[in-house]
């Protein structure tokens, strides 16, 4: 059965065992808002809900990257703002930007 944003039930605990971080700025999930976690869809089409789509990220993130393409996003200045580089990217992203 899937979530309340249609994602998978095995996405969904595959995801939160994975994602211990943001995907996008790596940092802790903590309380403040913007350090929040949020599910997020790297290529912004809800119909994918694989664990190659399907990830976590700080509310921060999602809101600065919004419905941008993640390639558009990452050149960014709110990316940037963010902290957000090559360097920070989980593995997740980076095998959606060579797709």
């Amino acid at each position: 059965m899937a979530n309340q944003w249609g994602i998978p039930k095995d996405v969904e605990e595959a995801v939160l065992k994975r994602d211990q971080r943001c995907v996008y700025c790596n940092c802790e999930f903590g309380v403040e808002r913007a350090k929040k976690r949020s599910w997020e869809h790297i290529i912004n089409d809800v119909t994918i809900s694989t664990i190659e789509n399907i990830a976590l990220c700080c509310i921060g993130c999602n809101a600065s990257k919004g419905a941008k393409l993640l390639s558009q996003w990452l050149e960014s200045e709110g990316a940037k703002r963010r902290g957000v580089s090559q360097e920070t990217l989980a593995p997740v992203v980076l095998a959606a930007l060579t797709t």
